[in-house]
């Protein structure tokens, strides 16, 4: 049995549970010399019992990890250094430069280094590779779709994210809908905060990174 598993029998609550049940089956047992015990009594037992044990199956995160990725948009000048690029602008804009209305309409497809701190210049521990495009006239926001791609000496393998990013706000979530290697099938939650931001150039962000399944 799976290690997890085991730690999930082993709570309090589930074998709490497991006695009622035992308890409800003596009864049906003893019922059937007797007077048959309802089938829906049993029923509405059995779907309260999963019922319960679904909600204490939410565990403290399993794993953690907080790091940063640093992205710089190409904007006809810098090609050596750039890890962004705009492959989609609307009619008004162009692909130098983020357009107005919020950037409505943009989408920049990145390949951004993944640091352990917020330094642009430490060590690559990965590579964060997807795009964002921004989808509002009326307000800042961006829609996110990227996998955190790792070799390092801790991790290797793929962590993906997907979700919707209102830049205005301190704090953002976005869902871990899956993951290779090391995070082999994670789910999980990763919250954003732009850790910096310098014009339409450069930006930074940390990603605080919470997996609830971990294999």
């Amino acid at each position: 049995m799976h290690g997890r598993s085991k730690e999930i029998l082993k709570t309090p609550q589930i074998k709490k549970h497991c006695r009622s049940l035992l308890v409800l089956l003596s009864i049906q047992a003893k019922a059937t010399m007797q007077r048959r015990l309802p089938p829906t009594l049993l029923f509405f037992f059995l779907f309260f019992l999963l019922g319960s044990s679904s909600k204490m199956r939410r565990p403290h995160p399993c794993k953690k990890l907080v790091l940063y990725f640093h992205d710089i948009v190409y904007n006809g000048k810098n090609a050596a250094n750039a890890t962004s690029a705009i492959v989609g602008a609307p009619a008004w804009g162009n692909r130098t430069i983020l357009a107005g209305l919020d950037h409505f309409g943009n989408m920049v497809v990145f390949d951004d280094p993944i640091t352990l701190d917020n330094n642009l210049h430490s060590m690559p521990v990965g590579r964060a590779q997807g795009f964002y495009f921004y989808d509002r006239k009326d307000l800042y926001t961006a829609w996110l779709g990227f996998s955190f791609v790792l070799n390092s000496t801790d991790y290797k393998g793929t962590i993906n994210f997907a979700g919707a990013d209102p830049l205005m706000n301190k704090t953002r979530e976005i869902s871990v809908v899956g993951g290779t290697g090391d995070f082999f099938l994670a789910r999980g939650i990763a919250t954003l905060m732009t850790d910096s931001y310098e014009g339409d150039v450069y930006f930074r962000l940390r990603v605080d990174i919470k997996l609830y399944e971990c294999y």
